[in-house]
């Protein structure tokens, strides 16, 4: 199964939809009650319940998903209901099967509300095979998914404009590697972030200070640092970011945190912080790739509705 651990826990909604074609016969034993195995609608709506909770263990890639929340509507096929379809179910007779569902967690639920229109199809199906041999079940699609990565365009219209700091001795020296810095170019790359500066300084607070200025200057909209944000006597950045912040913005540094400590309890000693300066939105992050990659993973996107 896919690993899902570093998708970010949101609302997560779905609608999808299915017809299942009957003769018109049919439809007048189902308005008067006349069908041998009783009640349609109920038994159907609980069979797609059914359905929808049991998702996981009829489709091997699908992970188990809390449902919080689904309705499943049954209705007559006519030329209001069918708006969703193509013209040509407009002249035939059937049922339209509508479900919608609602789950806050890391991964869809698209797949447990097309398996609820499928099984309460099926179960349809089972129920009016003795009185109608002409049944025919069609069209399930995905209507609407909302949460998660098919979110992300409403957070921004052009692509922000950030830039990446690194604040390091030992890489400014050339001792070591910068890793973090370029994971973090990498990781906003992928989510249509555009990566305009990236530097790499000592950790002094002066130095820190002066480009931060000069970057918010240019327009930037969101300036990442990385390092210094520990309890090390030479962990400067954090104080270096705070004396220059004119609004604080500590709902991103502590979804941080929280996020990086359901992973590591070694994310409690993190310092970071977040706030604006001018027009543009200042985040420190760890100087680990681990640090960096999970604090960025606990911000994106949603982080690009800030400037």
């Amino acid at each position: 199964m896919r690993d899902i651990s570093s998708k970010q826990i949101t609302l997560r909604t779905a609608k999808a939809a299915g017809i299942i074609f009957c003769s018109p016969q049919t439809i007048g034993l189902i308005r008067n009650g006349q069908l041998p195995k009783g009640n349609l609608f109920d038994v159907a709506k609980a069979a797609g319940f059914i359905g929808a909770k049991l998702t996981s263990q009829l489709l091997p890639h699908c992970h188990p998903v809390m449902i919080d929340g689904m309705d499943v509507t049954i209705d007559f096929l006519d030329t209001s209901t069918s708006t969703i379809f193509d013209s040509l179910v407009h002249n035939r007779t059937g049922l339209i099967i509508m479900v919608e569902a609602k789950s806050i967690g890391r991964t869809g639920i698209e797949m447990e509300a097309l398996t609820a229109v499928s099984v309460a199809a099926l179960e349809i199906y089972d129920m009016l095979k003795p009185v109608d041999k002409q049944l025919e079940i069609g069209h399930i699609r995905l209507l609407d998914k909302k949460g998660g990565k098919s979110d992300r365009e409403r957070h921004f219209t052009t692509p922000p404009k950030c830039a990446v700091l690194v604040c390091s001795d030992s890489a400014s020296q050339g001792t070591r590697v910068d890793k973090s810095g370029k994971l973090i170019i990498k990781m906003l790359e992928e989510v249509n972030a555009e990566v305009i500066r990236y530097a790499i300084l000592p950790d002094e607070k002066e130095q820190i200070q002066t480009q931060l200025k000069t970057w918010a200057a240019e327009d930037i909209h969101i300036i990442f640092t990385t390092g210094g944000t520990g309890l090390g006597p030479r962990d400067h950045t954090v104080s270096a970011v705070k004396e220059i912040l004119e609004r604080d913005a500590d709902g991103i540094s502590e979804a941080m945190r929280s996020y990086g400590q359901m992973r590591t309890p070694m994310a409690m000693m993190s310092r970071s912080v977040a706030g604006s300066l001018g027009e543009t939105l200042i985040v420190t992050l760890p100087g680990s790739t681990d640090g960096a990659r999970q604090s960025l993973e606990a911000i994106l996107p949603g982080i690009f509705h800030a400037p």
